[in-house]
């Protein structure tokens, strides 16, 4: 056998080896990604808030972190002397079998219906402990006494809490530290049901494009490789460098894999084949369209990772992590797509496409396609049809001037848990104190002057000195509005103005508040960086300034419509209450990135057309007939996928795919065909400017050189 032959024969076979090998390995720690997720507070809260600082001394404290809950007892019609009793008797096992940081005491509600008892578990110590396992635990715990105890009474079987409870009382666990078990048991359900959700998805999809009762298995497949690998290297990084992964990261980064790995699979295996019908071997096939098309999925995949990447400057912890986290998953899926694919593809040749099985020789049938029409007609008014869709962009951007506030902690969830439906009552029944303490972390030699202007405060309802440790004192205060109202959060900002820098507010609602202030912040940093880290890519890519712009501007304008289009379903249609602080700037960055790669693989075959010496309409034209099939198929699969996550029991989740979604939709359907082609047709060569081919044509065509993206 000759060497040439040899190689080509043994390659491919010894790349697939080598990824059965990385899957064996990665297999091994993927499945220990779930395990090492921290969804703390700290984990989602600016690394510079008080709120941070705060939670990071009550963990230094004597007993450590604490889990803070309310058992909340209710009667519409008042509390009986029988009910009472019941209730102590279920929180005098509570605290038998648990280890509390203080007594129990109950508080009743002035109209006399309802009953509440604040109490607080300390959370686990030393190597290896679990906080988060031991916090879950603790709540389960205290909701399987009152929950059992008052079940097994109503039923008339007694209970060991005492005498029988009546029907009608409801008993229900709520406070901060019950939240966040609810909160831990939504994330541990997310991953298996995105995982099976995303591949159903993608595999659904990829039948229906491909046509092929064999074809679809191969990328669906590889990108499943790619998601262990990613997960793999993500666990190796958690390991070697305590990078923090919440599950908000691990979604998003299962989402990227699966939408941003098939659409470079459906553009590889597009050009592959085309390549088979005018190279006899597979091999050879395939090499040609690695050397087309890989330096464009190249491109665009740096696109994303660098896009991604930006995140690291923002302060708010759950977005500066989210960044590499993503960022590795795109990159695994582009080394899966560019290494993997090819190799079973080869191995496969021709009988994977079948029955459509593309013969060597043959021509595809030419016919008029829905993007040459499309084409035509923005060919033919120009000027009308880029006037209209901003026209209609922007009419959409309008609606967010209709988006909701911040979401409070208590609409974070699509179907209310318990711990919601209990401090909802608790608002209720206490209209004058607040139910959700503030923490006030103060100097120890300064707490009892804290303390005492902390009392002086207009909103504030009560305050008491809580634990001391490390040099500092907690001091917990109620304030007398509803827990994150307009009114509380102005008392706690009253309560930093006066206590001053030295002293530090924080608690559920003051994290509330440094979400929205942070969020804020890291847009003005954030967005300006991913403009100009994604210029310069297309800059260094397209050689010029116009198309760049261009493209950059056409991203810009679709996450607006995005946005706004937020703002007309999202509480009028969906009843969410609330838009997550962080869901702006995730949603911009997303959306440029994954946007602009297709504009990637437009305007590169636009520029091959130019280069072959085609007029700038009809190269305009040409590009969009040859890549719209394609790119189109390729936004459906990444919209769908992201369309996944509005299935989560999440509101934060669900926003973002709604969001990311409908934005790749628009920039598929309408800003690349319509508005792009249309631009481009006005610009003329003018959209290549300053390059060579922004000048007059020459009386030669410039050489054809390889270019990224052709026949896309």
């Amino acid at each position: 056998m000759r060497p040439e032959n040899r190689r080509r024969h043994l390659l491919p076979w010894a790349v697939v080896g080598l990824w059965v090998v990385v899957i064996a390995v990665a297999a091994m720690f993927a499945g220990k990604l779930g395990g090492v997720q921290r969804d703390e507070a700290v984990d989602y809260l600016p690394a510079s808030a008080d709120s941070t600082h705060v939670e990071k001394v009550r963990q230094e404290l004597p007993g450590g972190e604490t889990t803070d809950v309310i058992v909340v007892y209710h009667r519409d019609g008042g509390l009986t002397a029988a009910d009472r009793t019941a209730a102590d008797g279920q929180l005098a096992r509570i605290a038998a079998e648990q280890k509390l940081t203080a007594p129990p005491k109950g508080i009743p509600s002035k109209d006399g219906t309802t009953l509440m008892y604040p109490i607080a578990s300390a959370a686990p110590t030393g190597p290896g402990a679990d906080k988060e396992a031991a916090q879950k635990a603790f709540v389960e715990d205290v909701r399987a006494i009152a929950t059992t105890d008052g079940d097994e009474a109503r039923a008339g079987g007694g209970g060991s809490s005492g005498p029988d409870i009546a029907s009608g009382l409801d008993i229900e666990v709520g406070g901060a530290g019950a939240l966040m078990a609810d909160m831990e048991s939504v994330f541990e359900s997310i991953d298996g049901t995105l995982m099976i959700a995303t591949v159903l998805v993608v595999a659904f999809l990829l039948i229906i494009t491909y046509r092929s009762p064999f074809l679809w298995i191969v990328p669906l497949v590889v990108v499943g490789a790619a998601a262990v690998s990613s997960m793999a290297v993500v666990y190796g990084m958690v390991r070697a460098f305590d990078v923090v992964v919440t599950s908000q990261s691990a979604a998003i980064m299962t989402v990227l894999v699966f939408g941003a790995g098939t659409d470079y699979a459906l553009l590889l295996v597009s050009r592959y084949r085309e390549e088979l019908r005018r190279v006899p071997e597979p091999y050879e096939a395939m090499r040609t369209a690695l050397r087309n098309c890989g330096p464009a999925v190249l491109a665009s995949s740096g696109t994303v990772a660098a896009g991604l990447l930006c995140l690291l400057a923002a302060d708010l912890n759950s977005s500066s992590g989210m960044g590499p986290i993503a960022a590795i998953g795109v990159v695994c899926a582009l080394v899966a797509m560019l290494t993997l694919l090819p190799a079973v593809l080869v191995l496969l040749g021709r009988r994977v496409f079948w029955p459509l099985i593309p013969a060597y020789g043959s021509e595809v049938k030419q016919r008029r396609s829905f993007f040459a029409a499309m084409g035509s007609s923005a060919a033919r008014r120009p000027v009308a049809v880029l006037g209209t869709g901003l026209v209609v962009l922007g009419a959409l951007a309008l609606g967010v001037l209709n988006l909701p506030g911040a979401v409070k902690q208590e609409d974070s969830f699509i179907d209310r848990p318990e711990s919601v439906t209990a401090m909802q009552r608790l608002t209720d029944a206490y209209p004058d104190q607040s139910a959700q303490p503030i923490s006030v972390m103060a100097p120890t030699d300064a707490a009892g002057t804290a303390l005492d202007t902390t009392r002086t405060l207009p909103g504030v309802a009560d305050a008491q000195r809580g634990r001391s440790g490390g040099g500092w004192t907690e001091i917990v205060v109620f304030a007398k509005d509803a827990p994150e109202s307009v009114e509380e959060s102005a008392t706690i900002e009253r309560l930093r103005s006066a206590l001053g820098d030295e002293t530090y507010v924080g608690g559920p609602s003051a994290q509330q508040i440094d979400l929205a202030d942070t969020n804020a912040s890291d847009r003005l940093y954030v967005i300006p960086l991913v403009i100009v880290a994604v210029l310069l890519i297309l800059v260094a890519l397209l050689r010029s300034i116009v198309a760049p712009l261009m493209l950059v501007a056409a991203v810009v304008v679709v996450w607006g419509a995005s946005m706004g289009i937020g703002g007309l379903v999202f509480e009028p249609l969906l009843g969410f209450a609330g838009v997550d602080p962080g869901l702006a700037l995730l949603s911009f960055v997303f959306l440029v990135a994954l946007g602009v790669d297709y504009g990637i693989f437009l305007m590169h075959r636009m520029r091959e057309e130019a280069l072959k010496g085609a007029e700038p309409e009809e190269a305009a034209l040409t590009a969009l007939r040859s890549t719209g099939g394609v790119i189109a198929s390729a936004g459906i699969v990444l919209a769908a996928t992201f369309g996944v996550l509005a299935s989560l029991p999440l509101v934060m989740l669900a926003e973002m795919g709604i969001l990311v979604a409908v934005g790749v939709l628009l920039d598929t359907f309408l800003v690349r065909t319509y508005l792009v082609t249309s631009a481009s047709v006005l610009l003329g060569r003018k959209v290549w400017w300053p390059g060579a081919l922004s000048g007059p044509p020459a009386a030669e065509p410039v050489p054809e050189r390889e270019t990224v993206g052709s026949g896309v």
